[in-house]
């Protein structure tokens, strides 16, 4: 069990810092939030690929992991549409 949670935490790693490295510009976000988005982008995509393609399609499963990775990244790191930018007067 320990050794499949920590496969896991490292191939969340490799999605999710090559998922940073897509989104163009700095990213708010440090190395937990980094493997987190990693992990839910590898799961998403494993699953999104087996009920497309069924099992065995490791290549394209990472590709779409590192999509769904990169869009997690745009989508949390991007600043909030509903924060104030001017002060008040």
């Amino acid at each position: 069990m320990f050794i499949v949670i920590l496969g896991w935490i490292l191939i969340g790693l490799v999605v999710g810092g090559l998922g940073r490295l897509i989104v163009p510009g700095p990213q708010r976000i440090g190395l937990i939030l980094t493997v987190l988005i990693g992990i839910a982008g590898a799961v998403a995509g494993g699953a999104a690929t087996r009920a497309l393609e069924g099992p065995g399609h490791g290549g394209i499963s990472f590709v779409i992991s590192l999509v769904i990775a990169a869009v997690l990244v745009a989508l949390i790191s991007a600043p909030s549409r509903f924060t104030r930018s001017r002060s008040r007067r």
